[in-house]
């Protein structure tokens, strides 16, 4: 029986409970800004109205503009049909419902009810258990077809139902005031506009649709939702739609693999590209990134558990792909087993070589001392025809070990084929050791982040990298013996461990002091390379110590609602109650000189919380449209900052047009904060953050992906998914 057969064997006993299956539908938000192109300028609309035909007309001071499915097309230079120029008699009304058979009106000055008796307003003031409020500015009122009364005013949102009040505030979800318009679905569902957004509401929950991602213009005039629950919305920027596509996981995972496939694939290598048009993915052209060899790995992860789930001959050529990519920048450069960062023709225009020059570098290493002078960073190739980036880090390697270790036992069903991962790692892993556990750069020195030795964990310069590098080296080496057999790889660890003691420093592998040190591919690095060395490890007594250390980062990351970490969190987890199951750690064998330690332990970590529940709500919400918007948080009522001082955030992959110049990275405070969460003490759902990378922090409320000018890869989604299925998370 084969690695892959022996894991699905025993799925069903942990996963029993799972209730979702890969073609249960859900409802997929998808979302259309209408530009020019389409026919509409970019002017502020006052309306969005059905006509008596069914078509939508968007209102504007410069005309009435009509839709036909595809275009719009001017319809009449009047504006006659705004609703915003019948105002209520009343001047000092701002909107007026009749509900049970009462009229109510909300003003600046609060919310009243007509006394039919003596013809007078009475005030209202709403109460529940946690909230008696005086309204003010109450701009929008609704009756909904559940038999709601609606209201938002300046203190926050409310609805009356069966005499008694529900209200809201950021403490209970609210994203924020200010409301200019409100609109009801079908289905009960309420929508309202804002000055800075459109919020949906279902009597529990909101979903915040703001930014480029879902709106032409933040500033929401008016609302309109059709019979199907299509959604339009008038800005003052143009007009935009949401539409609700029902969908299943399996078809999503099928679009993203086509989107990877049209227009993220070069040479086989997997990256973000560039867009030449500003939110236009039909404008794509290929780009690199810093780290093509771990964004290949990771996509070429999601075909294997892909090709391990289905059995689609298409994954196992993808997957094959990305494997072959892969050991192609380790087959091109200066020495046997330095993998590259990057591969592009010699015709490529990267200006890298002429910008980091050794003057540059030297100015850099003032601000920065571990800023390396080596010229160039694009070395040619042997043959002439390329050019590879150097200066390789440990997420390049963090990504070949877990993509190896998973294509090896997944994909590679003949001997020819798993010889090839064997060549691959082995050479890798030898380089490490023969160059004292570092990478050594065609420089002859080691490069800046790839540094795994005793001598650079015990110096002031590696200190902090300790945990971190000790643990992934061990993970290296537990790989390196698992796809090759040979026992060396066995030896060296065990001279690490007894020697350096990199056993001890791995069970603290995630770094939470100090702030300006912490930074979030750290979590991908930890995560995806623990995933190696608990996988392939057969001593229980160090299985249990990195068991430990898998629970300390998850302290942290189990928050973050990323669906990648918390299934290679699930993955461990597993594993590891499968092997307190067999009763080992009670039988008194190991850490006898810790009491019980052993036996309190394994009870300790044995869990099944494994976030489910936010595996798929980010699978779900996560848009079909990864283009890397501008999403700034900072203005919501519903969120927590992090008040932590010197925290380093990283916004993103700088696009060549960025909006901002400092989009790179910067102290939260220096900004204001930048750092928080939402008052579920969680991060911010997926669509509603930036958030199209699987080792960025979901904590940070201001970043870019590129400011509109980059699209990323479907693996967000792609791995994951596939990764629960695999695992029995999904059926």
């Amino acid at each position: 029986m084969n690695f892959k057969n022996l894991i699905l064997l025993f799925v069903p006993f942990y996963f029993s409970f799972v209730q979702i299956g890969s073609n249960d539908q859900f409802q997929q938000e998808v979302a259309t800004v209408f530009t020019l192109e389409d026919g509409l300028p970019e002017i502020a609309f006052s309306d969005i109205q059905l006509d008596k035909s069914g078509n939508i007309l968007a209102v504007s001071k410069e005309g009435v503009y009509k839709y036909n499915g595809e275009k719009w097309r001017l319809l009449s230079k009047s504006s006659d049909l705004s609703k915003k120029k019948t105002p209520f008699d009343d001047k000092n009304i701002l909107a007026k419902v009749e509900f049970n058979q009462n009229i109510y009106t909300g003003k600046k000055t609060g919310l009243f009810i007509k006394d039919r008796k003596n013809n007078n307003d009475q005030e209202i003031f709403p109460a529940d258990k946690k909230y008696s409020w005086k309204l003010t500015g109450v701009n929008t009122l609704l009756v909904d077809s559940k038999k709601r009364l609606w209201f938002g005013s300046n203190e926050g949102v409310g609805f009356l139902q069966n005499g008694q009040w529900k209200l809201f505030t950021g403490k209970e979800g609210l994203p924020f005031k200010n409301f200019t318009c409100i609109a009801e679905a079908k289905n009960g569902e309420v929508w309202f506009g804002t000055k800075k957004g459109a919020i949906r509401a279902d009597g529990k929950n909101f979903y915040y649709r703001f930014s480029r991602r879902w709106l032409a213009d933040d500033y929401v005039n008016d609302i309109l939702v059709e019979e199907n629950g299509t959604t339009w919305f008038a800005t003052n920027k143009g007009i935009s739609r949401i539409v609700f596509k029902t969908i299943t996981l399996e078809e999503k995972a099928d679009f993203y693999t086509k989107q990877v496939e049209a227009r993220h694939n070069r040479m086989g290598f997997i990256a973000q590209n560039t867009l030449k048009v500003r939110y236009d993915a039909d404008s794509w052209e290929p780009a690199i990134s810093d780290n093509d060899g771990m964004y290949t790995a990771e996509y070429g992860a999601a075909q294997a558990f892909r090709y391990a789930v289905t059995g689609s001959e298409e994954a196992k050529r993808l997957a094959k792909r990305s494997f072959d990519a892969c050991k192609s920048l380790v087959d091109i450069t200066h020495e046997k087993g330095f993998p590259a960062r990057v591969i592009i023709p010699i015709d490529w225009h990267e200006p890298v070589n002429e910008q980091y020059d050794h003057q540059y570098n030297m100015r850099k290493q003032k601000e920065d001392p571990f800023w390396k002078d080596i010229v160039p960073r694009f070395v040619k190739s042997k043959d002439g025809k390329y050019l590879w980036k150097c200066d390789t880090s440990s997420d390049e390697l963090a990504g070949h070990y877990f993509f190896y270790g998973v294509y090896y036992d997944l994909v590679a069903d003949t001997k020819e084929e798993k010889a090839l991962v064997s060549e691959v790692v082995g050479d890798i892993t030898d380089h490490l050791i023969r160059n004292g556990y570092a990478l050594v750069d065609h420089d002859g020195k080691k490069t800046r982040w790839g540094d795994f030795s005793p001598e650079f964990f015990n110096s002031v310069w590696g200190w902090d990298q300790k945990g971190l590098n000790s643990m992934m080296m061990l993970s290296f080496l537990s790989v390196a013996h698992h796809v090759t057999g040979d026992e060396k790889y066995l030896e060296t660890a065990k001279f690490l461990r007894d020697k350096y003691n990199y056993h001890i420093s791995a069970m603290l592998s995630k770094m939470y002091f100090p702030p300006e040190d912490v930074v979030p591919w750290d979590n991908n690095l930890s995560l995806m390379s623990m995933y190696g060395l608990l996988n392939y490890e057969k001593d229980p007594e160090l299985i249990l110590m990195y068991r430990e250390s898998l629970e300390n980062a998850w302290l942290h990351l189990s928050l973050q609602k990323s669906a990648f970490w918390n299934m290679l969190y699930a993955a461990q987890a597993i594993k590891f109650n499968k092997l307190v199951d067999t009763g080992i750690y009670s039988s008194g064998k190991y850490f006898k000189n810790a009491g019980s330690y052993a036996e309190f332990t394994a009870k300790q970590f044995y869990k099944k919380d494994f976030k489910i529940d936010d595996i798929l709500e980010t699978l779900k919400r996560l848009p079909l449209d990864l283009i890397g918007y501008r999403m700034d948080n900072r203005h919501r009522l519903d969120i927590i900052f992090d008040p932590t001082p010197g925290i380093i955030i990283n916004e993103g992959w700088r696009p060549r047009n960025p909006e901002r110049l400092d989009n790179t990275f910067e102290i939260s405070s220096e900004h204001l904060q930048k750092m928080g969460w939402h008052f579920d003490n969680k991060a911010l759902p997926i669509d509603e953050r930036c958030h199209v990378r699987l080792d960025r922090d979901g904590f940070t409320l201001d970043a870019t992906e590129g400011s509109g000018y980059s699209e990323h890869e479907g693996t967000i989604y792609l791995l994951p998914y596939y990764m629960a299925r695999y695992y029995g998370l999904i059926n």
